[in-house]
């Protein structure tokens, strides 16, 4: 028979190994009720990651639409009497600390915020506004540890109403070039903030290597490199030198003008002009009529009439052609040409458009047209 000592040193034993088990091993997963996303976006060459959980308006059954905004989540800061013991804001979510990842430097609501990694975190307020919060705390349960020490950059934004949005998301609602609008929807209301990026140099870092590799072969990829660069206004003196290797390569409308426009932003007018006359001579139909509105917008009638009539000259049955001549001489106030030019398109039998935009010309003129 065994001893009493011994058969509690047993089930000590016991207890000892179970509690070690228990912790040495990994919790498993089980489904969230606010499950996981990721939200990734690049702009230019920067790359903008937003991690965050999304949790429901409508969930089992309960439906909180009205009870979410001063309810759920608190406007302004809360008070709170445990971890940090400050006043906090909303985490932007459920769960873990919502993040925000730039992969470079950036604007956030025209603030400067530097590469890196931070939490994201909203004060809601009651007057259809509330404040952004990017902060170094980013691996926080919530917003429990957040303490104002700690802001990088705090952007205040008018929130908008939305149709009903059950479960929480984060999207790029607007994009351009070099920005995009984030935005944050749930239940009613969205929270929009511009995000920039300034990575010219970056850019032109990337297009650099880019034409060192596979791209450097054939035309395409100096003219790709140098069509960005006149798109973007930037890095004239490069983008030159690619688009004359692309032109030695393949000399075409697309090239002459890509190196029009690149002489033009840096103020080589005369050169620009000249290399827009020569692209004429090899232009179709459409880019000659383009070419004719790029002069419109320069306001350089003169040069937009002479490119209008080379597009005539070459497509005489063309009602088109003689619709843009029209309107170059209306700018002009060249009004008796404007009228021929008009009545001309309309003679041959315009497409519905064009019919319609000779037909208003001619009416601001106050002349009526009876074919």
């Amino acid at each position: 028979m065994k001893s009493y000592p011994t058969i509690i040193n047993f089930f000590l034993a016991l207890m000892v190994f179970c509690a070690f088990s228990m912790t040495a091993q990994a919790q498993v997963n089980t489904p969230r009720v606010s499950p996981p996303a990721q939200l990734k976006q690049t702009i230019a060459t920067t790359d903008i990651i937003v991690d965050y959980s999304r949790p429901q308006v409508i969930t089992n059954g309960n439906d909180r639409t009205g009870k979410i905004w001063g309810q759920r989540v608190a406007y302004g800061f809360q008070k709170i009497n445990f971890a940090s013991q400050n006043e906090i804001p909303w985490r932007a979510g459920a769960n873990e600390n919502t993040t925000i990842t730039f992969s470079e430097d950036v604007k956030v609501g025209g603030k400067p915020v530097k590469a890196g990694k931070y939490g994201f975190f909203i004060a809601v307020k009651e007057n259809n506004e509330a404040t952004i919060i990017l902060s170094n705390i980013n691996t926080s349960w919530g917003s429990f540890w957040y303490d104002q020490k700690e802001d990088v950059a705090r952007v205040e934004v008018k929130t908008e109403d939305i149709g009903f949005t059950n479960v929480l998301t984060f999207d790029f609602v607007d994009l351009g070039s070099n920005y995009g609008t984030l935005a944050l929807s749930w239940e009613k209301k969205r929270f929009p903030v511009k995000i920039e990026v300034d990575n010219k140099e970056a850019v032109a870092a990337n297009l650099r290597a880019q034409l060192l590799g596979q791209g450097g072969f054939g035309w395409q990829g100096p003219f790709g490199a140098a069509q960005y660069c006149a798109q973007n206004n930037f890095n004239h003196e490069e983008a030159l030198g690619w688009i004359d290797q692309a032109i030695q390569q393949q000399k075409n409308y697309n090239t002459l003008s890509v190196k029009s426009t690149l002489l033009y932003q840096m103020g080589e007018q005369d050169k620009a002009f000249e290399v827009a006359d020569e692209s004429a001579t090899v232009a179709n139909i459409n880019q000659l009529n383009a070419l004719g509105y790029q002069m419109l917008q320069l306001k350089l009638t003169d040069k937009a009439i002479k490119y209008f009539k080379m597009n005539v000259e070459k497509n005489p049955e063309n009602a088109n052609v003689y619709d843009s001549l029209g309107e170059a001489y209306f700018t002009k106030g060249d009004k008796d040409n404007a009228i021929k030019n008009f009545k001309k398109s309309l003679s041959l039998n315009p497409p519905a458009n064009v019919k319609q935009n000779s037909l208003s010309f001619l009416k601001r003129m106050g002349v009526e047209y009876n074919k």
